[in-house]
């Protein structure tokens, strides 16, 4: 596989989509994860509900940019009906993200900054997959 296949062409692939998926994540991540911290740290905000704020903007982030260069061609024609079932999609990674870093914190007493990494990677698969094959897949 060339730099062209990796990172340039139009793909369908989903090994290609995935390590872009993992790249866009990353962007994502840092977005979510920073905000996580400051709001809660900074702004006094409780981890759950800056948990909320932050996966928010972490997900307007990915779906612009996978969008972009990931998934290119959407089953939809309307780009509002797409990121409204991109954001369902997300939705379900939120409530999955919420409920796994209370049961981290809460319940297995993992400092909520450590948490959110565990939560990060399981969620971050369910978002992939979900967008792959529901909205994304030709």
């Amino acid at each position: 596989m060339n730099y062209n296949q990796l990172i340039q062409n139009d793909t369908n692939d989903w090994i290609v989509q995935f390590f872009r998926y993992i790249m866009v994540g990353g962007v994502s991540f840092v977005v979510d994860y920073g905000l996580l911290y400051l709001l809660t740290e900074y702004a006094e905000i409780h981890y759950i509900l800056s948990a909320t704020l932050s996966f928010i903007a972490g997900l307007i982030v990915n779906y612009k940019i996978s969008t972009n260069w990931i998934f290119r061609h959407s089953k939809l024609s309307s780009k509002t009906v797409e990121f409204t079932i991109y954001g369902i999609i997300g939705v379900v990674g939120l409530l999955l993200n919420n409920l796994l870093l209370f049961m981290f914190t809460d319940i297995f007493h993992v400092h909520y900054m450590v948490s959110k990494l565990i939560v990060a990677a399981i969620v971050m698969i369910w978002n992939f997959v979900g967008r792959k094959y529901i909205l994304f897949n030709k």
